[in-house]
């Protein structure tokens, strides 16, 4: 089935673009010495020591790219990924239609455009300075809404196929999609428990630790999606 084999495809690029991104964004933070001199000099906003911030939360996802040259990494990677979601909820939406015999836009697809839409307005606007204290307002706000939306998304299309699991299940791997909901459960659980924490002031390195496992839980969901369905001729 088409479909099938689109979302297949799209999945494992919208994993992988997006976090070899950030890690490489990383990478130059950490080693810019590399590229003191040439064209690409690192900004000094953009420099930083070595550390692990998944476990030490010693930096932002959003300090390590959106300074020269990193955001020429980020955002253009961070535009695709977006561009790759529609297709990728789109897609799914098609196939969801097509096993419950309707021809309708499932709640999940409009939630899943929301959040690319948000995706690549976060990134556009990325290390872009304005000294207005709403548009940094705007600017957290654009990203919450990312994921928020991104999560109710994931959350409702995986509802969708435990309802037509039995009509499916010769196409799909069960055991991923208890998975999926396993990790939707946790990404949607933390969130809601992290609230508080990201409300306050303080807690700098925890709120920075959070950024990038969450983003690794956020786009592990693409990945399961491979596995989830399986390959189709």
């Amino acid at each position: 089935m088409n479909e099938i084999t689109q979302i297949r495809k799209l999945s494992l690029w919208i994993f992988f673009i997006p976090l070899i991104a950030i890690n490489f964004c990383l990478l130059i933070s950490q080693n810019y010495e590399f590229l003191e001199g040439t064209i690409f000099t690192v900004d000094q906003l953009g420099r930083s020591g070595f550390s692990i911030p998944y476990l030490d939360g010693s930096l932002s996802i959003s300090r390590a790219s959106r300074t020269f040259p990193q955001y020429l990494i980020f955002k253009p990677i961070m535009i695709i990924t977006a561009i790759l979601l529609y297709y990728y909820w789109n897609n799914n939406n098609r196939l969801v239609n097509k096993y419950k015999i309707t021809a309708i836009n499932y709640k999940f697809k409009t939630f899943g455009i929301l959040s690319a839409v948000f995706l690549a307005i976060h990134s556009i606007f990325l290390g872009i300075k304005f000294d207005i204290q709403i548009y940094k307002l705007m600017r957290r706000v654009v990203l919450l809404l990312f994921i928020i939306f991104e999560i109710i998304a994931q959350g409702m299309l995986v509802y969708h196929f435990f309802k037509i699991k039995e009509k499916i299940s010769g196409l799909i791997n069960k055991k991923v999609l208890i998975l999926k909901a396993i990790l939707v459960s946790i990404l949607a659980t933390v969130a809601i428990l992290s609230l508080p924490i990201l409300l306050d002031k303080g807690n700098t390195h925890f709120k920075h630790a959070l950024e990038w496992n969450y983003f690794v839980g956020v786009v592990t969901f693409y990945l399961l999606t491979r596995l989830f369905w399986k390959r189709t001729t």
